[in-house]
């Protein structure tokens, strides 16, 4: 189709309806959130209806119309009915295209709700200032946390009123929890999961044990407990369980002081020398500390033996002379004066290699050269792939203080600039993976993340990583969801995060008006937590928990009433029915939270 019109005309004229602009991942994802959880009528459009995921989307139930134009002009919004549109989403394409297209869909519409996916996080704050309804998120920074979380085999968190939640499972699931938000949890199926089961309220131990006391119950008078029937149901659900518990500080990577310290001394050395430079300055350091020895032991003074050696370093020795040596006034014999030789020499030394070491650092920085992992580089993590997410991932590791090594086959990629200005070490080239790995010191590694953008890249690389190295950690980026079933049953000690599939609930919720404070994986499956105001005339006032959490996929996790800054963590007022100036906080499934949008714009 080109600029003359519709792809797929709709039959009548459309309106009220929400515009995702892309043919990539997210907006196939965005429009499966739209059109199976909110059911609402969306309108796509994209640049090329035979390219990258738009033929999946047009075989979407539910979508209205695919329009195909080389770009979001005027002329675009016009034919996807920009003016009658309740939102519009924007997924694809740069920052610059997105911002030009969002203020265009201002114009024609003021009143229209608009999402816009921004790399630059702090760009996004200012756009969000010019858009009179508007919200910009970027999809990277917000699945990023969960790739470096599964990196290091630690929970991801989500801070919420000073306490931060994760998801905790079996074992290390607390008797504080927050709420069960999982069950059946089986590896070899992952499609056994049941997000937020029908809990257990507090009466029922009581009313569990007036069952089994009762006529029909298992336990007869005198203690005489029946067994059950085989077939009866009766028997514990297998399976593991995940739960949501809140901790008061945010779990860090377990990384000690003197661990820490060693890595930054030694990144720091790899930083500003190269292999030749180290060897030439550790060759003349243990010079100076043997001959320091010698001084030490021939004068058994210790500040004395400092004194002289730093002069000797600057070059403000005093030789001894003839007169000196007859009249028995010198430094003290033949070693000794050979030691401070030594220490001469090597203070000379000094200099030249400070200013080589100078030359070298401004000299690679010019010419945008990669530093490559040194000899040192131990329990790191290899993130494979600069683009948007292994950027941000490898950011937010290096942040924590973790050792961190990148590969990427594009010398162009925009991420290689990013990560060489942290100081972080990059293979590039195009060559096997198993010669990358070697490079990138895989088997002294502690985890690999593969996030390219192809799923077969990224699954050669960590079957490649494990190859190599057995006992390492490897995550994985997957979009198809089968792919990452075969996966999870397929290799221990792994990980799988799809992208698209943790940013599109997001963006979904910010199209509707909800403010989603973040998101926690269990496995392939996501639980958002959500905050939402109770504002006049909204369809919340007047509901209580029971009327949120009976459909199901809602759980109510903190209540802050209108007249307190504090909140209620498990409000125990099951019946107390919201007020305006009220604010809940919910942990929900996609479609949960979908639910109680539609109820709320039902009501409202």
């Amino acid at each position: 189709m080109t600029s003359e019109g519709w792809g797929t005309p709709p039959v009548e004229p459309i309106n009220q309806h929400y515009i995702v602009c892309g043919g990539n991942a997210l907006a196939h994802r965005l429009v499966l959130e739209l059109v199976e959880h909110y059911e609402v009528p969306v309108v796509v459009l994209v640049a090329d209806r035979t390219r990258d995921h738009a033929p999946q989307i047009e075989e979407v139930p539910g979508v209205a119309a695919v329009v195909e134009f080389a770009g979001i002009t005027d002329e675009a919004l016009r034919a996807v009915s920009v003016e009658t549109a309740r939102g519009l989403a924007l997924v694809e394409g740069s920052d610059q295209d997105n911002i030009h297209a969002a203020l265009s869909a201002q114009g024609h519409n003021p009143d229209i709700r608009i999402v816009l996916r921004m790399f630059n996080q702090r760009l996004g704050e200012n756009i969000e200032r010019l858009l009179r309804n508007g919200a910009a998120l970027s999809g990277s920074a917000t699945a990023a946390p969960a790739f470096a979380a599964a990196a290091l085999g630690r929970p991801h968190s989500v801070e919420v009123g000073g306490r931060f939640l994760h998801i905790a499972f079996d074992d290390a699931v607390t008797s504080d929890r927050i709420c069960v938000v999982a069950d059946h949890i089986d590896r070899q199926d992952l499609g056994r999961i049941r997000l937020l089961p029908e809990q257990r309220g507090d009466s029922a131990d009581f009313v569990r044990l007036a069952t089994e006391f009762g006529d029909d119950g298992p336990v007869r008078p005198g203690g005489v407990r029946r067994e059950p029937e085989p077939g009866t149901g009766a028997e514990e659900e297998p399976g593991g369980v995940a739960a949501l518990q809140a901790l008061r500080i945010e779990p860090r990577e377990p990384i000690g002081w003197a661990r820490r310290l060693r890595w930054r001394l030694l990144d720091t050395m790899r930083f500003f020398t190269s292999a030749r430079m180290r060897l030439v300055l550790l060759t003349a350091l243990a010079a100076v500390l043997m001959a320091f020895g010698v001084l030490w032991y021939l004068n058994r003074d210790f500040g004395w033996t400092v004194y002289v050696s730093l002069l000797d370093l600057a070059g403000a020795a005093q030789p001894d002379q003839p007169a000196d040596l007859a009249a028995g006034t010198g430094t003290g014999g033949l070693w000794q004066r050979i030691a401070q030789v030594v220490i001469t020499i090597c203070g000379i030394t000094f200099a030249p290699v400070a200013t080589a070491i100078a030359v070298e650092v401004l000299g690679s920085g010019r010419r945008g050269q990669p530093r490559n992992p040194g000899a040192g580089t131990r329990d790191h993590v290899i993130v494979v792939g600069l683009g948007n997410v292994g950027t941000r991932v490898a950011a937010q590791l290096h942040e924590l203080g973790v050792p961190v090594v990148c590969m990427e086959r594009d010398p162009q990629a925009r991420g290689i600039a990013a990560v060489r200005a942290l100081g972080i070490p990059v293979v590039l080239g195009d060559g096997p993976f198993e010669e990358q790995l070697r490079r990138a010191r895989l088997k002294h590694s502690r985890a690999l993340v593969a996030v390219s953008g192809d799923d077969a890249t990224n699954l050669e690389a960590a079957l490649e990583a494990r190859h190599g190295n057995p006992e390492v950690r490897v995550v994985v980026r997957l979009f198809d969801d089968d792919f990452a079933g075969h996966f999870y049953a397929t290799l221990d000690n792994a990980a799988s995060r799809s992208v698209s599939y943790l940013a599109a609930p997001a963006f979904a919720a910010a199209l509707m008006g909800r403010e989603v404070r973040g998101m926690l994986s269990v496995f392939r499956h996501v639980l958002l937590i959500a905050e939402l105001t109770v504002e006049d005339g909204s369809g919340l006032i007047g509901m209580n928990r029971h009327d949120l959490e009976d459909p199901g996929g809602v759980r109510v996790i903190a209540v802050r009433l209108a007249r307190s800054a504090q909140l209620q963590w498990n409000f125990p007022d099951r019946t107390r029915r919201l007020a305006p100036g009220d604010r809940i906080v919910v942990a929900a499934t996609r479609s949960g939270l979908a639910r109680l949008n539609t109820a709320l714009v039902e009501e409202g």
